[in-house]
C-alpha cells in the first residue's frame, strides 16, 4: 500500500524527533483501536506502542487506518527484565494492557488483570479431567525523571486456592505436592507472582544502565514467562517444557543488574536457585546462591533474539545435591498487526546426570476484531515421569511431543474489559515403552472463558 506523508509531517519528524523523546509519552491524544487501527488523525508525530509514529497510512473506502512508523521505537518489556518485540503489544500482539492512571507528580499506574476459568479433559491411563480458575493481577508504577527512570511492579495470583496439585497437563512435572513429585499436572502460582523494583539511570540520549530485584522477582535467565509472551496470550496451558524455559518466574530473592539500549540489553543476576516450596501463600526466604546472564537484541522493533545461561543450587527439592545449568536461546516475532510467534531451545545439564533438552514453537494470530488462532509445538527430553524409586523405568529418559492448537472468540464487554471464549486440542507423539502408561495415542482437550482488563 502506498503511504502518503504530507510534508508537514515530514517536517515535524526531523525537527520533533529528539524532544518528543524527552517528552512524557502522552496516549491522551489516541483514540485507541485494535491491531495497530486507529482513528485518523493526520499529520502528526506521536509516541505509540513504544514506537515514535508519523502520518497516516489510509484505506480506501474505510476511516480506519495504520499509523506509520518512524523506525525509532522503545523495546517493550516483558516479566521481569526480559525484553520482547516493540510490537509485541496490546494492538493485537500480547503484551498487557490494562488501566492506566495518571497518579500526580509524574507518577503513572497500571493495572491489569485477569480471571481464567478452565475446563480440561486429558485421556489415558494418566489422564484427568478438572474445571480450574486461573488468575492474575498487576499493580505497577512508573515514574519518569530527569536522570532516568523508577518502576514499582507486583503481581498476585489466587491460583493457590487450587490445591497444591494444580490441574492436569499429561507429561508435564515438576516440583512437588504432599512431598511427592508432581507428573502430568501443572503446578499453581504462589500468591505473590512479583514484588520488585526497576530503577534505570541514563547513560546518554538512548542508553541506560539498570538495578533490578526484590523478595519475589525474575532472574535473567529464559525467554520472558508464557503468561506474558504475546505468542501464548490465549493459550489456557502452562508448556510442558515450562521447567526447561521459565520457572524463575517467580524467585524468592533476586538482584539484577545490566546495560540497556534501543537494540541490545546485557544483564546478570544473583537469585535464589530453588524452586518455590508448597506453601503458596507466604514469602520465603531468599538465598541468593545461583546466577545468570543474559543478552537480548531487538535487531528491528519486529523482533526480539535472546541467549542465556545460569547455574542453579539444588533446583528440585526432591534432588538434593543436584545442581542444574540452564541455557536457553529464543527468537520471538510480532508484526504489530496481530501475529506473535516464538521458537526456543533449552538444555538443562544436571550435575551430576545427563542433559536434558528441548524445543519450544508457538504462535498466535488475531485474525481480526474478534477471531483468534494459536497453536504450540514441543519436544523435550524428560527422565522424571516416573518418579517411584521401585519402577523399572525410574530416572529413564524419554522423548515426547505434544501438538496443541486452539481458537478464541474475542468480545469487548463496556470500556474496560474483554471477554474471550474459546478452546484447544492437544495430541502427542511418544515411545512405544510409555504404552502401558499413557495409553496408544493419548489426547487433551479444554474449554475456556477469559475475562480481563483491557485499554
Amino acid at each position: 500500500m502506498k503511504m502518503y506523508f504530507s510534508s508537514a509531517s515530514a517536517l515535524a519528524l526531523i525537527m520533533s524527533a529528539q524532544t518528543v523523546q524527552a517528552q512524557e509519552h502522552d496516549h491522551s491524544q489516541m483514540d485507541h483501536g485494535q491491531h495497530g487501527k486507529e482513528v485518523p488523525e493526520k499529520a502528526k508525530v506521536d509516541y505509540h506502542q513504544g514506537c515514535l509514529w508519523v502520518g497516516y497510512d489510509p484505506i480506501p473506502g474505510d476511516d480506519i487506518g495504520h499509523y506509520v512508523h518512524a523506525g525509532m521505537c522503545q523495546p517493550v518489556h516483558g516479566s521481569g527484565t526480559s525484553r520482547l518485540p516493540a510490537h509485541d503489544v496490546e494492538t493485537g500482539t500480547g503484551g498487557h494492557s490494562g488501566l492506566h492512571i495518571d497518579a500526580g507528580d509524574d507518577w503513572m499506574v497500571m493495572a491489569h488483570g485477569y480471571a481464567w476459568g478452565v475446563y480440561t479433559d486429558q485421556s489415558g491411563p494418566r489422564g484427568d479431567d478438572k474445571a480450574y480458575v486461573q488468575s492474575m493481577a498487576m499493580l505497577n508504577a512508573e515514574k519518569e525523571t530527569g536522570w532516568g527512570k523508577v518502576q514499582l511492579k507486583s503481581m498476585f495470583s489466587l491460583e493457590p486456592l487450587m490445591k497444591n496439585r494444580g490441574y492436569p497437563n499429561l507429561f508435564a512435572s515438576g516440583e512437588t505436592a504432599g512431598g511427592e513429585a508432581l507428573v502430568d499436572r501443572q503446578h499453581p502460582h504462589d500468591l505473590f507472582m512479583e514484588l520488585a523494583a526497576r530503577v534505570d539511570f541514563n547513560v546518554g540520549a538512548d542508553n541506560s544502565v539498570f538495578l533490578y530485584g526484590g523478595p519475589v522477582g525474575e532472574p535473567a535467565l529464559g525467554p520472558s514467562a508464557f503468561m506474558h509472551r504475546g505468542s501464548a496470550r490465549y493459550n489456557p496451558e502452562a508448556p510442558i517444557t515450562h521447567h526447561w524455559f521459565d520457572s524463575g518466574h517467580i524467585t524468592y530473592g533476586v538482584a539484577t543488574a545490566g546495560f540497556s539500549s534501543r537494540q541490545f540489553q546485557i544483564e546478570g543476576s544473583i537469585f535464589t536457585g530453588q524452586e518455590p516450596d508448597e506453601d503458596r501463600w507466604d514469602i520465603e526466604k531468599p538465598r541468593f546462591d545461583s546466577w545468570s546472564v543474559r543478552a537480548t537484541w531487538n535487531p528491528t522493533p519486529n523482533w526480539a533474539v535472546q541467549a542465556s545461561t545460569g547455574r542453579l543450587k539444588e533446583p528440585e527439592s526432591l534432588h538434593p545435591g543436584e545442581d542444574e545449568q540452564r541455557t536457553t536461546a529464543s527468537v520471538h516475532y510480532a508484526n504489530g498487526s496481530g501475529l506473535s510467534a516464538m521458537l526456543a531451545f533449552s538444555a538443562k545439564d544436571r550435575k551430576p546426570v545427563a542433559t536434558l533438552t528441548a524445543w519450544l514453537a508457538e504462535a498466535n494470530w488475531n485474525i481480526d476484531d474478534h477471531h483468534t488462532i494459536f497453536g504450540r509445538f514441543e519436544n523435550v527430553k524428560n527422565d522424571e515421569l516416573f518418579p517411584e524409586h521401585t519402577d523399572p523405568l525410574h530416572d529413564m529418559p524419554f522423548r515426547v511431543s505434544k501438538f496443541q492448537a486452539g481458537y478464541a472468540y474475542r468480545l469487548p464487554l463496556g470500556e474496560q474489559f474483554n471477554l474471550a471464549l474459546g478452546g484447544t486440542v492437544s495430541a502427542f507423539a511418544k515411545p512405544d515403552a510409555l504404552d502401558a502408561a499413557y495409553g496408544e495415542n493419548p489426547m487433551g482437550y479444554t474449554l475456556f472463558a477469559r475475562l480481563s482488563l483491557r485499554l
